[in-house]
């Protein structure tokens, strides 16, 4: 069958457009994709740009008390936090309890803070079990301070002394997640500070 030539160009013609439309399309979604992964690449550099800059300090304040000074250095472009939640964390072990009962539980176990400094229970807003006190905003330039204690043994730890119990701490540093959010922006800051020399007694 003879196809007639402008028939031919014709057909040729819509091709080539069919193909530059479908080219013109995968242009733009190349485009799109680059443009979101740009925007990705500046949102994560603007918020490590953000991340909150703190200097804290554990001041000892005699038998077994201690200060937690908390303060927002910066960056100047942060402004401000409107939630700071300061967690004190555990030791790096295991703590299973291996014989559970109506005395002790697990639940007590996980509860109990495993390091030498817990937040002082009911001041501040702080839980019964000393982990965290309530949240606070702040500004940059501005501080707080939150009242910190020595842990004690647990309940269940029978025979063992405060002297041996922070003695197994000594030179372990008070480990500390601050929780910050701006807005809908959020950063985890892990903080270790120097565990003050015990004193017996205290």
């Amino acid at each position: 069958m003879n196809i007639p030539w402008g028939d031919i160009a014709t057909y040729i013609t819509a091709g080539a457009g069919v193909a530059a439309a479908i080219g013109a399309w995968r242009a733009a979604e190349r485009s799109a994709k680059t443009a979101d992964a740009v925007a990705r690449i500046e949102e994560e550099r603007w918020h490590s740009d953000l991340t909150p800059d703190f200097a804290l300090d554990l001041v000892p304040a005699g038998n077994g008390q201690a200060q937690l000074l908390i303060h927002l250095n910066g960056p100047p472009s942060l402004r401000h936090l409107d939630h700071i939640a300061i967690e004190v964390g555990n030791d790096d072990k295991d703590h299973i309890l291996l014989n559970p009962g109506p005395e002790v539980t697990q639940a007590d176990v996980d509860a109990f803070v495993w390091g030498p400094f817990r937040f002082s229970p009911s001041i501040n807003g702080t839980d019964e079990h000393g982990r965290s006190p309530e949240p606070f905003a702040l500004h940059v330039g501005r501080g707080a301070q939150r009242a910190m204690q020595r842990t004690r043994p647990g309940f269940w730890m029978e025979g063992k002394t405060q002297g041996v119990w922070q003695g197994e701490y000594v030179g372990q540093p008070i480990r500390l997640v601050l929780t910050c959010r701006r807005g809908d922006r959020e950063w985890k800051i892990a903080r270790q500070l120097e565990n003050p020399v015990f004193e017996v007694g205290v």
